[in-house]
């Protein structure tokens, strides 16, 4: 990281973040990454008005889409959000992996995958002050990594300390006891600990990041959905009047993948491929498992398969699953790292994608769909929940309105638009 005094004004500075430079902020600026905040989620609050605020910014701001990072994935993609770069470069390329040196399989809950910096870190060492709120635990160590400034977790926060968060006393702060992990309410509480944390401490930049427990529960029309993206809105609208720049994007987006009947259809890959090749060849890791289990049962639209020896026919095993219902996308090691921008060395053998109403396990045994007590299985992980919206609160600089008809935005551009281009 370096920075360098900004010319055009005496108080920023060009900061410099794995190739990429940011300015720092000139307002309060708040990049809130609401989880699972599929575009259609956005599309029915737009049409039926609950959305008032953030409609709004299709005439003070800019209202788009972008794509974010494969797999469509909760850690992947704030990694991408807070570093800038593709998961080629920040090294993350899913919540879970299999440690190819141990045969383990790892729940990522630190920065230990992470290769680079994030922006984050950068503009914290250049003196700018920072909050990171988010509702899950297990981002915290790579958001806040090599980071001074606050940073805590709603799903923590009665243990937030000035030694370790930089922050007490939260609950006390936003008047609200810490809430359950699987409720909507985990998310507001991050929102309003982000608002009360503006109003009173008035850091320069703030980093948001929810869970996105309704959005798997919840299709866009149900009340549930429609009363807490509504409730969203409304937190939005607070920040930007105590003169917030709001930049918003999600990690992913979301569909139901479940029949007609409400069965959820999915493809067991790995009893598949046991009961055509033999038990001794394939390992499929489902990336999308994390400690909020109950959310999707483990099941996403994207998978790894490891071959457990060197001597499986790979491209048998990846013809195979393509003949397979609802299988949209088989590619080697070699297609899915190039297509996808993943780092080469932690990629499976190869990887599978099924469609936007399909979603792949690895063994029956291992996934438990009575967690989702009667609830349609809604999930993420493929090429169809790839488009996220991405919305600022102030309009855009002429150049930068330009690129958003040149090339498809990402989510990880984020950063970019909200420090660099804003008028």
């Amino acid at each position: 990281m370096t920075f360098i005094a900004d010319p055009g004004s005496s108080d920023s500075a060009i900061v410099e973040a794995n190739g990429r430079t940011y300015a720092t902020p000139a307002r309060p600026t708040v990049i809130i990454v609401v989880e699972g905040f599929d575009p259609a989620y956005l599309e029915h609050g737009f049409a039926n008005g609950t959305l008032p605020t953030i409609k709004s910014f299709e005439k003070c701001g800019f209202v788009g889409t972008a794509e974010c990072s494969i797999p469509s994935t909760t850690n992947t993609n704030n990694t991408s959000i807070v570093t800038g770069v593709p998961p080629a470069v920040h090294g993350v390329n899913g919540n879970y992996y299999l440690n190819s040196d141990t045969g383990q399989e790892v729940m990522i809950a630190d920065a230990s995958r992470l290769r680079c910096g994030t922006i984050l870190s950068s503009l914290s060492h250049a003196g700018v002050s920072i909050a990171v709120v988010t509702a899950k635990d297990k981002l915290l160590k790579v958001l806040a990594h090599q980071m001074s400034g606050i940073a805590f977790s709603a799903e923590f926060t009665h243990t937030a300390s000035l030694e370790e968060n930089a922050i007490k006393d939260v609950e006390k702060l936003v008047g609200q006891q810490q809430p359950d992990q699987y409720s909507a309410d985990l998310s507001l509480f991050t929102l309003d600990a982000g608002l009360q944390i503006l109003s009173s401490l008035k850091p320069d930049l703030m980093y948001l990041s929810t869970s996105d427990y309704v959005q798997h529960k919840h299709a866009p029309d149900e009340s549930e959905a429609v009363a807490y993206h509504g409730a969203v809105d409304a937190i939005v609208g607070k920040l930007i009047a105590l003169g917030a720049m709001v930049g918003i994007t999600a990690d992913h987006g979301m569909n139901d993948k479940s029949a007609a009947d409400g069965t959820p259809n999915v493809v067991y890959l790995e009893d598949e491929l046991n009961s055509r090749f033999g038990f001794a060849f394939a390992r499929v890791i489902c990336p999308i498992a994390d400690p909020f289990v109950r959310h999707h049962g483990a099941l996403g639209s994207f998978v790894r398969v490891h071959l457990r020896k060197s001597d499986g026919d790979i491209a048998a095993m990846m013809a195979f699953t393509r003949t397979l219902p609802g299988i949209e996308l088989v590619l080697d090691r070699q297609q899915a790292s190039e297509r996808f921008e993943l780092p080469f060395d932690r990629e499976g053998d190869f990887v599978v994608l099924s469609d936007r109403r399909t979603v792949i396990g690895a063994r029956r045994e291992d996934h438990d769909l009575s967690l989702l007590a009667g609830h349609r299985l809604r999930s993420h992980g493929g090429l169809g929940e790839q488009r996220v919206p991405f919305l600022l609160s102030r309009p855009l600089k002429p150049s930068y309105r330009q690129r958003t008809q040149d090339r498809p935005l990402r989510n990880y551009d984020i950063f970019d638009f909200v420090l660099n281009g804003i008028e």
